[in-house]
């Protein structure tokens, strides 16, 4: 890896203090099957309310709904009841973002990812009363407490279950909608900005469940929702030099990074996530006007650029095989030869902005040549004229992923893309979106060209019906036809609060008011 000790010692100097909040839970619940229920699981209010008057021995259990989406760290207070405790407490909690976590057992999870990502813990209590404060940090809306054993001779109650919620998102710094924005966008706004703060910790995280560390793709939307929220400008530096400070052996970006046990730079390559840090820096001039950050780290936004065109074949096209890897969107059979030609010219059209912005004649004329290469290159080998749409691959794929980014790229006039908008509408490719990463990108694509009215609708029928399906934060992802979907073989695994799910707020925020 390379490394620039004083960019990272930059990034380390940003490190936020986390504010904390103490936060109890609401209600005692169950949670019963239903097949009209969201995944399948229904919650219900439990007709005891009293949970601390509870005396649990082995075998007993309840679980407890916060009424909110928790990031923190948990503490207990057990007392015994009965005789003298003769043998430890064996206790299981286990925690949930959604019901399904709480009601079916870990032990049928079938995923790729890991299982360690599910969120529970096991402990013995060798001494009681007890005051017992978690160690790891857990991401959670419902609780559920497992008394495995004690003896014969004594029970347990508990007298206090706290989470201590962190975040380095002040949303004191958020300013009101005006009146005229309510109902249903308002909630989605308030909702979105949770999702935001709740992954606002000493990085902007993608999850605060899983993965829980900074990916570059996830940073470029965070930071622009953040841009009209908390304006946290010194968090979107530090994520930049982070970036920037470590990077692969031939200069490229990576596509993430670890904070922990010190910062390093995961070796996964993606083609479009590197790209993506001259939009970020980009973006993070618009919104900052910070010219000296601009300054140190335009050279490796550039080399970015200087490693993306190398891929160009002489066609002027992206050269799709198998020794690369390019992100796009959650979706098994999209093929991303041709979106991913449309996130270089739009990285080209940034990079562009800030080369003329520092003055450098050369690469301005560099750069403008690349887009000129690309945006022909694209007409010309990929847009289908019979069927009105962009192709990608060798079998000449079409999908919504290509239409999309090949309006942000600005590759036809403003009317034709908004004509092949109207097209993708009216003749829906087989291939479509499974990610609000992806919607972002459409519901952005409709804005650019004036479509207001449909870019809300959207707005309506995707980020709405995760609200009537119960989200408190947005999710990872979502398809309305299929509620249990998971890129990871299982919906378990699958992150509920989740960063790139967070851009209403920047639609509502920048388009609607």
């Amino acid at each position: 890896m390379l490394i620039d000790q004083t960019m990272v010692q930059k990034a380390e100097s940003l490190i936020p203090e986390l504010m904390t909040s103490p936060a109890q839970p609401k209600a005692v619940i169950e949670i019963a099957a239903d097949d009209k229920a969201f995944q399948g699981w229904r919650i219900d209010q439990s007709e005891d309310q009293n949970w601390k008057e509870r005396v649990l021995g082995k075998g007993d259990s309840f679980m407890l709904d916060f009424e909110d989406h928790m990031v923190g760290f948990l503490s207990l207070k057990i007392k015994p009841v009965g005789s003298p405790p003769d043998a430890p407490l064996k206790l299981k909690l286990t925690f949930g973002e959604m019901p399904c976590e709480i009601a079916e057992s870990f032990e049928s999870y079938k995923g790729w990812l890991s299982s360690s990502w599910l969120q529970e813990e096991l402990m013995f209590v060798d001494v009681l009363p007890a005051e017992i404060k978690l160690p790891r940090r857990y991401t959670f809306r419902f609780l559920k407490v497992e008394v495995l054993d004690t003896s014969v001779k004594y029970k347990v109650s508990f007298d206090e279950v706290i989470c201590t919620t962190v975040t380095s998102g002040d949303v004191s710094k958020v300013k009101p909608l005006p009146s005229e924005v309510s109902g249903e966008l308002a909630e989605m706004d308030r909702i979105a900005i949770k999702t935001l703060q709740d992954c606002m910790q000493t990085v902007f995280e993608d999850g605060p469940k899983r993965d829980r560390r900074l990916w570059i793709g996830d940073l470029r939307l965070q930071a622009q929702a953040n841009y009209l929220t908390f304006n946290n400008h010194g968090l979107v530096r530090r994520c930049l030099y982070l970036f920037g400070g470590m990077r692969l052996p031939d200069g490229a970006v990576g596509a993430c990074v670890f904070e922990k046990p010190h910062a390093h730079v995961d070796d996964t390559r993606l083609y479009d996530y590197a790209l993506f840090f001259v939009s970020c820096l980009h973006d993070y001039y618009e919104a900052s006007r910070d010219r000296d950050t601009l300054l140190e780290l335009w050279p490796i936004a550039m080399q970015q650029i200087e490693i993306a065109v190398q891929r160009l074949d002489e066609q002027g096209i992206v050269t799709d095989d198998e020794t690369w890897w390019s992100f796009i969107d959650w979706h098994a059979d999209l093929n991303k030869q041709a979106p991913t030609q449309g996130v270089l010219i739009y990285c080209l059209r940034q990079g562009l902005e800030l080369a003329r912005t520092i003055g450098d004649a050369d690469q301005v004329k560099y750069i403008e040549g690349q887009i000129e290469r690309a945006v022909s290159g694209a007409i010309e080998q990929l847009w289908d004229d019979q069927q009105g749409f962009f192709v990608s691959g060798t079998d000449k794929q079409i999908s919504w992923a290509s239409q999309v980014w090949m309006v942000l790229a600005e590759v036809l006039p403003a009317e034709q893309s908004g004509a092949l908008l109207d097209h993708l509408f009216e003749a829906p490719p087989a291939i479509g979106m499974t990610t609000p990463y992806m919607y972002h990108h459409l519901i952005e694509a409709l804005f650019s060209v004036g479509k207001q009215e449909k870019a809300v609708e959207q707005m309506k029928a995707y980020w709405g019906e995760m609200i009537k399906d119960g989200a408190d934060t947005f999710w990872e992802l979502y398809n309305p036809e299929d509620k249990k979907l998971s890129p990871y073989g299982s919906n378990l695994i699958n992150s509920y609060c989740h960063a790139w799910s967070c851009t209403p707020t920047y639609f509502i925020r920048k388009y609607l008011i």
